[in-house]
């Protein structure tokens, strides 16, 4: 089964044209400054995936950022929920995506309030901090975020992105021959995962909670739909209609899921039950399903050390890049345990997926040229491409 593993890497791809041509390049960098490379070849890594996949989806790290017309903005995320200040020692990468997130930053930093610019704030406290208890403080509060380092320094990932358990179950033959999936993921990477099985032609049932519907749903609604073509859509109130989701999760071939498991188990959902019974279980989290760490796209990207420098300073990577690559990297352990014979239970994490494509950056060049920005690299030479809303 393929995973992201630096060792094993195709050279034919150029790391550099291939980011310059995925749209996370125009993404990467100030907005008053030139758009910046990231280190190692996660965009020739997907290219590669989805050739596997027998796909081709030349735009697809910057899909989202189109539909939501994002820019580059560093030193903020695309999004501006994300960035990546200096510590006493180094840096630390912060989300603060959510209502809660910012509530949280008193906590934090040991003070009584945060003041009008939770911002302010917390790069006051780093200032003084090691990122080594940034990150404890952080953890403790389960806030999205963690030290940040270099690619080149960090040492080699102790795990691929992708394990995989088998329990000795055989794996029940699709209706039809096509396979059924349940979608309990929300956001981007899961439902990207269910979209690229979709577009392979397995049928898709995407299940919400009514309680609390996918937040993807308060973005932009064209890259929604994107991700969700052709998906049968069911919502579930999950204090009254569990048995129901019990079995639909029975009768799947695979499910996706993108929750801590203690939060599932709560529901009576394990996951080691269901692979036994003869249904696949992928499950993407943060950094696996043994931590209870959090985690978006953007700041698990900056822990892995899969970032970009502008001058000496670490920059956020593209748009959430974690997030995609956790997609595609799931998709490809996913059609690959429907091919097979036996359930598995997967476990996706997306530290580690990023990690394997994290490195340092090859010699290269930008320039603007008319209108457009042009990379130099050692095999030729290309343009930098916008962001673009699949055709």
């Amino acid at each position: 089964m393929p995973s992201p593993d630096r060792s094993d890497a195709c050279d034919a791809i150029d790391p550099i044209a291939a980011w310059a041509s995925s749209g996370a390049m125009a993404l990467t960098g100030r907005p008053d400054g030139p758009p910046l490379a990231a280190g190692g070849r996660a965009a020739a890594w997907v290219q590669e995936q989805l050739a596997q996949l027998g796909l081709s989806i030349p735009g697809l790290l910057g899909e989202r950022a189109a539909y939501a017309g994002l820019r580059r903005n560093a030193p903020w995320s695309c999004g501006g929920a994300f960035r990546i200040l200096p510590t006493k020692d180094g840096y630390v990468g912060l989300s603060l995506a959510r209502p809660s997130d910012v509530e949280l930053i008193p906590a934090l930093i040991e003070a009584p309030e945060a003041g009008p610019d939770p911002w302010a704030a917390v790069a006051t406290w780093l200032a003084d901090t090691t990122s080594a208890e940034a990150e404890a403080r952080i953890r403790l509060l389960a806030l999205p975020g963690g030290s940040v380092t270099a690619a080149s320094a960090a040492a080699a990932p102790e795990r691929s992105g992708v394990t995989v358990e088998t329990y000795g179950a055989a794996r029940r033959s699709p209706a039809e021959g096509r396979p059924l999936v349940v979608d309990l993921t929300s956001l981007w990477a899961g439902p990207l995962c269910a979209h690229l099985l979709g577009l392979r032609g397995a049928r898709i049932v995407k299940v919400e909670s009514r309680q609390r519907p996918d937040g993807a749903r308060l973005g932009p609604a064209g890259f929604f739909n994107l991700l969700h073509a052709g998906h049968e859509q069911i919502s579930f109130d999950l204090t009254t209609e569990l048995d129901q989701l019990r079995a639909l999760i029975a009768d799947a071939d695979l499910v996706l899921e993108a929750s801590r498991p203690r939060a599932l188990r709560q529901l009576g959902l394990i996951a080691e039950e269901t692979v036994t019974a003869g249904t696949t279980w992928l499950s993407i989290t943060a950094h696996g399903r043994a931590s209870e760490a959090v985690g978006f796209g953007d700041d698990v990207a900056a822990s892995a050390g899969l970032i970009a420098v502008d001058g000496a300073v670490p920059v956020p990577a593209g748009d959430a890049i974690a997030d995609p690559l956790t997609g595609v990297a799931s998709a490809v352990a996913a059609a690959a345990a429907l091919a097979s014979g036996e359930a598995r239970l997967i476990d996706v994490s997306m530290l580690h997926v990023a990690a394997n494509l994290a490195g340092p950056v090859p010699e290269h060049t930008v320039s603007r040229r008319g209108d457009r920005w042009q990379v130099e690299y050692a095999g030729g030479a290309a343009t930098v491409a916008d962001p673009k809303i699949r055709p």
